[in-house]
């Protein structure tokens, strides 16, 4: 059941209504049921694997709560980790990584006789994985006691909000919030219809419509060249972000009118000025999720510097494997890797550097050149994440650059026809109105997190005049009922 679906607009107000009229001591059964029918509507077969993931986690928890013994409470976190770990190998990595044996295999003329796998990959399987081992990890560190109460800690692994696609919660965070009350509130649940409105905006208005474009070119990169691919790649920025952002609204947003506080996954990342400020506000919960159980564990900055390099550059590493089985993602995240250890490396040049042409003493301009360079970098990034191969990757970034000078050279020649081909590109799979709305609407998101820097927009709004925020609210409305894409498009990130 998608978020943008008719089912889910039907869902979503029967679970409110009902979680409100029935009595407080059987609402965790009531979400708990409904959870479950959430996921369910996908593939019912699925649910089997939440359950058994949630058992054996609350059964690992329990025993190591009965014990202080470093050991015996080792046991049973490997336990959690086999349990959880091995899922996730058996639906989503086993085929590549036994494809990549197989070709091994093959060039060295040996014969391979394990067969692909046919299972399908289960909706959500890396995101309440994670979640439910952040729970054990905890549980054996000794930062939360064991859950006692197995229909909480049940829910608190299939609450539907945040299930499919995050934000990925803390046990410490969401399993004590079960355990309160809460009754109607109706600045509470405005607020968070509100930020249901907006996660569906950025969706089916932005994501959904430039997805037309950004599709038909990075699933046929070698018909075009220069423009239609810069377009495209940033277009594809947008979407991800749209796309993926807009679930986290809208799961943020739910839960909140349901009572219950998920954090928050990204904050105007584009807006950053670094790439290590990028990943403190892009995918919040998985890029802290990865810090305090990876990066972490492995010895974070506590340890010489060849090896805090080796931790940073083999979290990013994993973070590109945990988004998907290619080549692609692991190069993706090698590269936000040295992205990463590149900045560290040429901090004193860039900012003696900085001193010689005069850029510290402007520190307006220098703040958007940082801004423009750490967006440019993402798309280069971008450009590998969503291209369909390595090759089509390596196609797309030697014929921005030909294309582009292509385009240069017909401008200075006077060659219009050339020109406008090499600019406008054919077939591109949008016209001329949905160019432009997205544009716009671009824009009306930029220009809304760039008031945003000083507080989020929805409570600014609390202190405007009531027709003002009406207006507001209408507009929003009539833009996605007229210019939204009901494609049933699913999101990105459940792919992950």
């Amino acid at each position: 059941m998608l978020f943008n679906s008719y089912q889910f607009f039907i869902f979503f107000p029967l679970v409110v209504f009902f979680y409100f009229i029935i009595p407080y001591k059987y609402r965790w059964i009531f979400l708990l049921i409904a959870s479950y029918y959430f996921y369910m509507s996908w593939n019912p077969a699925y649910i089997i694997l939440i359950i058994l993931s949630t058992l054996i986690d609350y059964f690992a928890g329990i025993m190591m709560g009965k014990t202080a013994e470093i050991k015996s409470r080792r046991k049973y976190l490997i336990l959690s980790l086999i349990a959880n770990l091995g899922l996730l190998f058996t639906f989503k990595y086993f085929n590549f990584f036994n494809d990549t044996m197989r070709h091994i295999f093959t060039y060295m003329n040996f014969n391979y006789q394990i067969p692909h796998s046919n299972l399908l990959l289960p909706v959500g399987i890396s995101f309440y994985t994670f979640q439910t081992l952040s729970y054990t990890i905890d549980v054996y560190k000794g930062g939360r006691e064991p859950e006692k109460h197995l229909g909480y800690f049940a829910l608190y692994v299939s609450f539907f909000p945040q299930l499919v696609a995050g934000p990925i919660e803390r046990s410490t965070r969401l399993l004590p919030q079960f355990y309160e009350k809460y009754d109607v509130d109706y600045d509470r649940i405005t607020d968070g219809l509100k930020l249901m409105m907006w996660g569906l905006f950025k969706k089916v208005v932005i994501a959904d419509r430039v997805s037309a474009l950004v599709n038909t070119v990075y699933n046929n990169p070698s018909d075009f060249t220069g423009i239609p691919l810069i377009i495209a790649t940033i277009f594809f920025a947008f979407q991800i972000y749209c796309d993926f952002s807009g679930y986290s609204d809208i799961a943020i947003g739910g839960a909140q009118v349901l009572g219950f506080k998920l954090m928050d996954n990204f904050n105007r990342p584009y807006f950053s000025k670094s790439i290590d400020e990028f990943w403190k506000r892009w995918h919040i919960s998985l890029s802290t999720w990865f810090r305090d159980y990876l990066y972490i564990t492995l010895g974070g900055n506590r340890v010489s510097i060849p090896r805090w390099y080796l931790n940073l550059f083999l979290t990013f590493l994993i973070s590109g494997l945990w988004h998907g089985v290619n080549w692609t993602f692991i190069i993706w995240g090698a590269l936000n890797g040295f992205y990463l250890l590149f900045s560290i490396w040429t901090k004193h040049i860039r900012h003696s550097f900085n001193e010689i042409i005069g850029l510290n003493k402007r520190p307006g301009l220098h703040k958007y050149i940082k801004v423009g360079i750490t967006f440019f970098l993402t798309c280069i990034a971008w450009v590998i994440f969503r291209a369909n191969s390595i090759q089509d990757a390596f196609y797309i970034f030697s014929h921005i650059i030909t294309g582009t000078w292509d385009l240069i050279l017909s401008l200075i020649h006077k060659e219009w026809m050339n020109a406008k081909f090499l600019l406008t590109g054919q077939g591109l799979g949008m016209g001329n109105r949905d160019f432009i709305l997205s544009l716009i609407s671009i824009g009306i998101m930029e220009y809304i997190h760039l008031i945003q820097r000083h507080g989020r927009i929805r409570h600014m709004l609390k202190n405007k005049p009531v027709l003002f925020r009406w207006f507001l609210y209408f507009l929003i409305v009539l833009m996605i009922l007229f210019f939204g894409v009901f494609n049933k498009s699913q999101f990105i990130y459940f792919q992950f």
